[in-house]
């Protein structure tokens, strides 16, 4: 059997919060899960939403863990091996030092609920997209039925070039560095809306500055498995 062979059904890399730090403990317990472990975690009570109903809310983003999309999902290209792809990224690593992120808050974007970065970030830009870029040797080309799917959220012709390029449309120029709190939030009650967002809001403020310190590689163990986080390369080794 090929190293191919064994490799998970798609890989990720992730900017995503050392393990076991506060933010890390932040974004699991308010998803419900550790992606590190796979273990359920128990969610925060947000008064005003039912525990039921915060469960549905944010199991989209809980599939694939607590992170920021740097490379997208993607299935490995043929004869790359998961090793490989821990080489490249640590060979990416090597060309910065750890940072603090900008002061993230909480907003909308398009219908969910996300942290981002309260004022833009050069380095934190460049870093992601020396991820796009220099991780797509080791990308399958997107199939004819992701390509279809990716193209069901009406992108525009950049996006779409971008998609095709680069299997991903909301990478370079089209990035935003987000942190998903919720899925999808439409038809959700105003209300519900704002109790998720202020409990959110209020939690990160406790929080210390958000480092940005390691590169990770998650997988997705077979279709429709949840993400988790495999390795965590730091910057500057």
């Amino acid at each position: 059997m090929t190293a191919t062979a064994r490799a998970a059904h798609r890989y990720a890399a992730y900017y995503a919060p050392a393990m076991g730090s506060a933010w890390w403990e932040f974004g699991s317990g308010w998803l419900g899960r550790c992606a590190a472990t796979g273990e359920p975690r128990t969610q925060p009570k947000i008064p005003g939403v039912p525990p039921e109903l915060q469960r549905a809310l944010t199991a989209a983003p809980r599939r694939y863990g607590w992170h920021a999309t740097l490379k997208a999902p993607f299935a490995l290209a043929p004869a790359v091996s998961a090793a490989t792809l821990r080489d490249g990224i640590g060979a990416l690593c090597h060309a910065w030092d750890a940072f603090d992120l900008p002061t993230l808050e909480v907003t909308m974007l398009d219908d969910f609920l996300a942290l981002v970065p309260s004022t833009p970030s050069v380095l934190l830009d460049t870093v992601a997209g020396a991820c796009v870029i220099g991780l797509h040797t080791f990308a399958a080309p997107l199939s004819a039925a992701d390509l279809a799917r990716r193209r069901a959220a009406e992108l525009s012709v950049e996006e779409d070039a971008l998609l095709v390029r680069w299997g991903y449309p909301f990478v370079l120029q089209k990035f935003r560095f987000h942190m998903s709190l919720t899925g999808s939030l439409r038809g959700v009650p105003p209300e519900v809306v704002a109790a998720l967002r202020n409990g959110a809001q209020q939690a990160v403020e406790k929080l210390p500055p958000c480092r940005f310190d390691a590169i990770s590689l998650f997988s997705e163990p077979a279709p429709g498995s949840d993400f988790l986080c495999k390795t965590q390369t730091a910057l500057g080794t």
